[in-house]
């Protein structure tokens, strides 16, 4: 597995959209933090790293299709794109299994199974609360709803120090 691998092939996927790249990137940055920081375990940790730098995969179809890219389409049109590529990249398919799973709920904000799950919900939140300039109100929403992990709290609070 080499997600160096799967962000190259991200960066190809959504060429000539500098904001898709940055924002993929971004989340990635902070999900690979936060899961180190968390000290999950290695294996877990390769799943979020490659989940995050893959989780908005679908936005591209849900345009083409729908003409939207609401989190229902992305969940829907991405996994079977991700997967796609994460086969290129060697992945195996237990872990294109759970990857897939994660793209496939990255909008869903009950029932987070498991620390790779909730860690890329709280990176994905770190950079749209930014990108989407939210107001403070909506940074201590997400705060009090979404955040759980210590390390992604502390992110939180330090890119939005009103909020602490």
């Amino acid at each position: 597995m080499n997600v160096s691998r799967v962000i190259r092939e991200m960066a190809e996927y959504y060429e000539g959209q500098p904001e898709r790249i940055n924002h993929f990137m971004k989340v990635y940055g902070f999900a690979k933090t936060i899961g180190e920081l968390e000290e999950i375990p290695p294996q877990t940790l390769d799943i979020l790293e490659a989940a995050a730098a893959v989780h908005d995969i679908g936005i591209k179809i849900s345009e083409e299709k729908y003409n939207s890219c609401a989190g229902r389409y992305q969940e829907l049109e991405g996994p079977p794109v991700a997967g796609e590529l994460l086969r290129r990249c060697g992945y195996r398919e237990e872990l294109i299994e759970r990857i897939c799973y994660l793209v496939g709920h990255h909008h869903t904000y009950s029932n987070m199974d498991d620390l790779d799950y909730q860690i890329l919900v709280e990176a994905d939140f770190l950079v749209n609360l930014y990108e989407q300039k939210e107001d403070r109100q909506a940074i201590l929403h997400a705060k009090e709803n979404i955040f759980r992990t210590k390390s992604g709290t502390e992110l939180l609070e330090r890119l939005f120090p009103d909020v602490k």
